[in-house]
């Protein structure tokens, strides 16, 4: 498995960007399909987005699609997503996770999660 850790997160207006970052151990990094999760408060937890192991395939969930870029750096082990046009309803704990397999989307598929970052959206 892979140790993830994200940081980025924080308070921003409506309109507004933010840049997560994962920055993940171990020396199979590139070998990993990434995933960006979130959980908002009373909410289940969703996709946002995913990348395959060489960011040649990216998808994401209707809602931030247009918004939201998924990345990646296999040289430094790190992940991104940048987030544009920021909403009130993007508020949510944001989660990195690794996965074996791109096309298999659900949160079941990723063995490895990081401890979550806040993104608050104020209106």
């Amino acid at each position: 498995q892979v140790q993830l850790v994200e940081s980025g997160g924080g308070l921003v207006q409506a309109g507004g960007s933010l840049r997560l970052s994962c920055a993940a151990s171990g020396r199979t990094f590139s070998s990993y399909t990434m995933a960006w999760f979130r959980r908002a408060p009373g909410k289940e937890r969703e996709f946002v987005a995913r990348i395959s192991w060489n960011g040649g395939a990216t998808s994401y969930a209707d809602s931030v699609k247009g918004r939201f870029t998924i990345s990646r750096d296999n040289a430094k082990n790190v992940v991104f997503l940048q987030m544009n046009s920021l909403k009130p309803e993007d508020t949510a704990v944001y989660y990195c996770a690794a996965g074996q397999r791109y096309y298999c989307s659900g949160a079941g598929c990723y063995a490895s999660w990081g401890q979550g970052t806040q993104v608050t959206v104020s209106s």
